[in-house]
């Protein structure tokens, strides 16, 4: 598994994804930087997605610089674990 560089994260998303498409806006609006991985495209990182998923492909799943991770966060929960 990735880890991004610290103040961004890395978010495995599919493009179909409305959640994803959501949370990358907000990102983006606030000037948080990000690496997008399409699990569709990439089958590994759909592995890394199941494995911290506990079997289940759910996306957007965000890794942090500090190798946490979460599942559908919501802007403020990405804010507070990069401490923004």
């Amino acid at each position: 598994m990735q880890t991004p560089v610290p103040g961004s994260v890395i978010m495995y998303s599919t493009p179909w994804c409305g959640y994803c498409r959501r949370l990358k806006s907000l990102l983006d609006r606030e000037g948080i930087g990000y690496t997008e991985i399409d699990i569709e495209e990439t089958p590994e990182a759909a592995e890394v997605v199941v494995q911290i998923n506990k079997g289940d492909r759910t996306v957007p799943t965000v890794i942090f610089p500090d190798g946490t991770s979460a599942t559908n966060p919501s802007l403020a929960q990405v804010k507070a674990r990069l401490g923004s």
